[in-house]
């Protein structure tokens, strides 16, 4: 198979789908390779590494995705790269389309078949999302305590505290891999930390595995309100996968917190779970509202873009290798984990909660039953 990988044109986003090493597997495997000049760099990862790896390199986007039958990105694609999308192309990529419909709407007139990494799950898990995951929930805890200074408007409290001082109280709204690991580097710094959850059983798990600065809560709506009045960071860290995230903060509840409190909205890509959020960047991460700050970037790990390129890689190196030795059909049919992966295909949206959130339920068929047309 033609494996293609563009340069991520999205704000400040520096990750790459493939490192030299994962694009040398493919080739290894008998598969051409083609990059696009650049693309690596924001990873510290330059042409010259790709073409040791036996990637042919090409100077454009365009000649890279005319190239391909599979094109494995990081971010969904943009209006700049609906025109280069080819009828039944492959795309290997995190394409949230709950939160786009413009995006669904491009793919199923042009039959993309979408194979959407943060859907793909196995064992009860969702190995694709797992890492960026990781990345994005300890990243929340760093960006909340930096705008959690003065200089940002915010309360102007140091989150460890000092001697003879409390530190930050931190509010963790979801215990899943955000959530805990949130937790974990919000513990680290000294905050206080409160994380809430509907599943008893992982609010055990997180007690038991957590500091002790950590407390682990079940989330009504009571204790959500309440614990709103206190906090310092409020970190958003729900996820229904491959769904619109619920809203957990009104923006009536924004009046009962503390002015210059900093609420970090890490489901922005599915939707937000708090009223106010709007997807934000890099380059302008922060608003306002009611004096409570918001940070909601849609690309949270591409700030870290080495790390959460080569975690990304570990993990989608397996499953993409799979697509690319025995096609779409067979590599669904024979792997749960890719079907459920299966969010387009052939004009039909195969990912029923993506339908459910547009009101499409017409247009949505069942994998197995879309692969056998």
């Amino acid at each position: 198979m033609k494996i293609g990988c563009p340069k991520e044109i999205k704000n400040n986003e520096f990750r790459v789908g493939l490192t030299p090493n994962t694009a040398h597997a493919y080739v290894q495997a008998g598969h051409s390779v083609f990059i696009e000049s650049g693309a690596g760099l924001g990873s510290a990862l330059p042409d010259c590494e790709y073409e040791a790896a036996g990637c042919t390199i090409l100077k454009t986007a365009a000649e890279v995705w005319s190239a391909a039958d599979m094109i494995v990105k990081v971010k969904e694609p943009l209006k700049q790269e609906y025109d280069l999308m080819k009828e039944g192309q492959l795309i290997f990529t995190y394409f949230h389309f709950a939160a786009d419909r413009e995006l669904l709407d491009v793919c199923l007139k042009k039959k993309i078949i979408s194979e959407a990494y943060e859907t793909v799950e196995e064992n009860h898990t969702l190995p694709l999302l797992k890492p960026m995951s990781e990345v994005a929930g300890r990243m929340s805890a760093l960006m909340g305590s930096y705008y959690l200074s003065k200089h940002y408007c915010g309360r102007g409290i140091l989150p460890c505290g000092v001697t003879g001082v409390s530190p930050a109280q931190v509010l963790i709204l979801g215990g899943g891999t955000v959530g805990a690991n949130a937790a974990k580097t919000a513990a680290g710094l000294g905050a206080n930390v409160t994380v809430c959850d509907l599943n008893l059983a992982r609010l055990e798990f997180l007690s038991e595995i957590l500091p002790s600065n950590v407390t682990c809560l079940y989330s009504d709506p009571l204790t959500v309100k309440t614990a709103l009045k206190k906090a310092d960071i409020v970190i958003g860290a729900v996820l229904i996968p491959g769904a619109k995230a619920p809203k957990l903060v009104t923006k009536e509840d924004l009046k009962t917190m503390q002015s210059g409190a900093v609420m970090v909205d890490v489901a922005i890509d599915q939707g937000g779970c708090f009223e106010t959020s709007r997807p934000t960047t890099h380059s302008d991460p922060v608003y306002t509202v009611d004096n409570i700050i918001h940070y909601c970037v849609a690309n949270m790990p591409g700030a870290y873009a080495r790390t959460s390129t080569f975690a990304l890689n570990n993990a989608t190196l397996p499953y993409g290798l799979q697509l690319a030795a025995k096609g779409i059909k067979k590599a669904c049919k024979e792997n749960t984990a890719l079907l459920t992966g299966l969010n387009t295909y052939d004009g039909f949206i195969t990912y029923e909660p993506v339908a459910q959130a547009f009101g499409l339920e017409k247009l949505y068929m069942p994998p197995l039953k879309a692969l056998d047309l």
